[in-house]
This record gives C-alpha cells, sequence and structure tokens, in this order.
C-alpha cells in the first residue's frame, strides 16, 4: 500500500522552523560541508532526517565518510547513497519518507571541473 503524502506547504522560515519538530526532513548533498553542519543542528533539534549524497570523488571521500560516521551516531538519521538525477529513487523516498521539507545541496562542485568534463553536468 502507498502511502500518501500530505502537499506541501509554505513558512515563514524564521517564525515556524523549530516549530516543525519531529517532521521529516530530506537534505541532498549532507555529506558536504554544509550539508553536514545542517543535518547535524537538525538532528540535534530532534527532526528526522534522511540525507542523500552521491558521494562523487570531486573532493576526498575519507571527510565525507567521516561526516557520515557523525551523522549515524543519530537514531533520526538515514543516509542514502544516490544521486539525485535517480528519478525513481527518488519516487520513492516521496512515497515512503514523505519529506515536510527539502533542502538541496546537492551539487557538482569546481568550475575548472565542468569545464573539463561537461557531460557530467548534463545528465
Amino acid at each position: 500500500m502507498i502511502k500518501r503524502c500530505k502537499k506541501l506547504q509554505t513558512f515563514n522560515v524564521e517564525k515556524d522552523w523549530w516549530s516543525l519538530g519531529n517532521k521529516n526532513v530530506l537534505i541532498t548533498g549532507t555529506a558536504g560541508f554544509i550539508g553536514f553542519y545542517l543535518t547535524k543542528q537538525l538532528l540535534e533539534n530532534g527532526f528526522q532526517v534522511l540525507g542523500l549524497d552521491n558521494l562523487n570523488l570531486y573532493y576526498d571521500t575519507n571527510i565525507k565518510n567521516t561526516r557520515l560516521e557523525q551523522l549515524n551516531k543519530y537514531n533520526k538519521f538515514t543516509f542514502l547513497k544516490t544521486d539525485i538525477a535517480e528519478k525513481e529513487v527518488i519516487l520513492n523516498i516521496y512515497k515512503e519518507f514523505c519529506p515536510k521539507i527539502v533542502i538541496n545541496l546537492a551539487a557538482q562542485a569546481g568550475v575548472r571541473y565542468s569545464l573539463e568534463k561537461p557531460d557530467t553536468y548534463i545528465e
């Protein structure tokens, strides 16, 4: 049986953000610098977080894995190694996890890399 998610609503970040405790949050790019610290902050404030990252090789994956080890200590954290371009995976996340908040921090870093390997950005 497929769970139906309620329609996403907008909210005032300054007013409503922390009052949304115990809500599902989807964060892409969770192993990156900003994604890690945002995920950690949300977990420390009682949010249930599903973190996505493709763990590409542009930055040292040891750093990313160390960050994920720290996040995995939280009971309310789940990590999924995937690319946001994987449409079926993303659709299943919406069906099963029903995120209330989605924060997209996924990115392919590096301007020089985009010039050397432009096909990476087209996929």
